[in-house]
């Protein structure tokens, strides 16, 4: 089940800087355990490696290029040096605070282009690969804060997320006959390295306060993990979700179900 043998994965974003699981590692790392070929890019080289040597300590397969996904040439080089792919994650992202008054222009742009544009940049060169192979798999990471709002004033962040929900949905149309799905995935309030560097945005630092508040948003009780992300692109990549394209599965632990 969920086997990705003989498939190659061109991964975003999968470096990871703090202590625990970031999302890009723990997808990079679960699908080369599930038989892929990993094609791992991060801006960061020190974090990007950390993450490969984890998969290579496992005996599995990884590349990585030091790339930074909001640049369309880097990307264009990236996908051309990795060659043959049959799946594409687009797992970069980042929040900043700020509503449509506080977020200044250089913040908005800058936000659009780290959480929409990039997954753009990668499949504007990765689907004609993909469409001249007959076929594959794109699995974008996108947020709740594209579905509603989860009491941060990130306005940068939620509108781009949501965009890049609908960029999905209306591109799984557009190559449906094509041989190619995409999907996203949909996290909600994960328990990840970034959680600290939220804190200091959100909550003044405090961050024993600012977790206890997720925790308490979410109806089990608790924040999921990078792992809970991995799992669900894993289904989403796979051939065992042949049948599913255009869809937001959403991993959240009902948080978008409840009304506050």
């Amino acid at each position: 089940m969920l086997s990705l043998d003989g498939k190659v994965a061109f991964v975003t974003g999968i470096g990871n800087a703090g202590e625990g699981w970031g999302n890009g590692q723990a997808i990079a790392t679960l699908f080369a355990r599930q038989g892929a070929r990993v094609f791992g890019i991060d801006r960061d080289g020190a974090a990007l490696e950390r993450s490969a040597d984890i998969v290579r300590r496992e005996g599995h397969t990884i590349a990585t290029r030091v790339c930074d996904a909001t640049d369309e040439r880097q990307i264009a080089e990236a996908v051309s040096a990795c060659g043959r792919l049959d799946i594409l994650v687009n797992n970069v992202g980042r929040s900043e605070p700020g509503g449509p008054a506080e977020l200044t222009p250089e913040r908005w742009h800058e936000q659009i282009a780290t959480n929409l544009d990039s997954a753009y940049n990668c499949c504007h060169h990765v689907l004609p690969v993909m469409e001249a192979a007959g076929g594959g798999s794109i699995v974008s990471v996108s947020s709740v804060a594209g579905l509603r709002y989860i009491g941060k004033d990130q306005v940068g962040y939620a509108s781009a997320k949501a965009g890049l929900m609908q960029m999905t949905a209306t591109s799984a149309v557009i190559y449906a006959d094509r041989g190619i799905r995409l999907n996203c995935v949909v996290p909600g309030l994960m328990d990840t390295p970034l959680v600290r560097r939220l804190a200091d945005k959100y909550a003044a630092g405090e961050y024993d306060r600012f977790v206890a508040a997720r925790r308490a948003q979410v109806p089990m009780g608790r924040m999921g993990d990078a792992w809970d992300v991995a799992h669900a692109a894993l289904y989403l990549a796979s051939d065992e979700a042949r049948y599913v394209t255009g869809h937001s599965l959403v991993v959240d632990g009902g948080l978008t179900c409840r009304t506050p």
